[in-house]
């Protein structure tokens, strides 16, 4: 299958499951409700799915655990924008060309719609239906993606991003706060991916995190370009807003030819790791060059 259907499924799979769960749940808070929706199905690229599945139907795991985990994951990062563009936050009124969630509801919805995102995507996690040998490692499932979320994850690296607003930091600090706030989640993918898939090696299972972790640096340095290059209308926020905002992107370090470079140097180091994996891995090298010629 060519990575564009296989992209495709993946958005629908996803949608589709989440849909039908955010819709069966009682109507006892229907504000709440409708912003879980909004948050969750506003039409993301769902990326961090899609390198579930990829790396999954890489080395055979089971549809109903790449459900289970794309969902889950999907929870956890819609939470996360949520409360990201809140005005304590980055006070931010735009995501994906449309009114963020405080906008569209309002402060305090907003809060609750990311609450019970972050609680639903651990009670999929526990309960939704996955294989027999999925089944048995909810428990780890659940430990990987509370600690990529939480303290020594995506949280961390936003607070370590609001602390740093406005002043100057090392590419050593700026390389640590995305690796927390954008790498963690997508090696939290690998993570759970490799531990449903039984029979595969510590050696390889490791690989595929390494990879993940080189993909998170790459989505960020793409996305502080497309902050400098990018069309409002197609990025989906104002052009410029990380920086107007005093954000540490590595363009403004580097400067924006430097950070191309740097960006193209582990585009060829992720195709290296994959090089030296026994599998098919001519998918996720798509996916690679995927999300280094992304324009939104």
């Amino acid at each position: 299958m060519i990575f564009t259907e296989l992209h495709s499924q993946v958005r629908y799979k996803t949608d589709h499951g989440l849909r039908n769960i955010i819709d069966i749940l009682p109507n006892h808070a229907a504000s709440l409700k409708s912003a879980m929706h909004y948050a969750l199905l506003a039409g993301g690229k769902r990326t961090r799915p899609l390198l579930v599945y990829l790396m999954g139907e890489t080395i055979a795991a089971e549809e109903a655990d790449m459900l289970t985990i794309s969902m889950a994951i999907e929870c956890i990062h819609a939470y996360s924008l949520v409360h990201d563009d809140l005005p304590a936050m980055d006070d931010d009124d735009l995501r994906r060309g449309k009114p963020t969630c405080h906008m569209a509801y309002d402060e305090a919805t907003a809060i609750l719609a990311g609450d019970a995102l972050q609680s639903l995507a651990f009670t999929l996690l526990a309960d939704h239906p996955m294989s027999s040998f999925g089944n048995e490692n909810r428990i780890k499932l659940v430990s990987i993606l509370a600690k990529s979320a939480g303290y020594l994850g995506m949280c961390g690296g936003q607070a370590i991003d609001l602390q740093s607003t406005g002043r100057a930091i090392s590419l050593a600090e700026l390389t640590q706060l995305h690796q927390l706030k954008t790498g963690a989640l997508l090696c939290a993918c690998a993570e759970m991916v490799t531990t449903v898939s039984p029979g595969l090696s510590h050696i390889h299972a490791n690989a595929f995190v390494d990879y993940a972790r080189l993909i998170g640096l790459i989505f960020q340095i793409q996305d502080d370009i497309l902050d400098v290059e990018g069309h409002s209308d197609v990025i989906g926020k104002p052009q410029g807003s990380d920086l107007e905002q005093g954000k540490n992107t590595f363009p403004a370090l580097l400067g924006l030819h430097s950070a191309k470079e740097e960006l193209a140097k582990l585009h060829q180091q992720a195709l290296q790791a994959l090089a030296g994996l026994p599998y098919n891995t001519e998918a996720l090298s798509a996916f690679t060059d995927f999300v280094v010629k992304r324009d939104h």
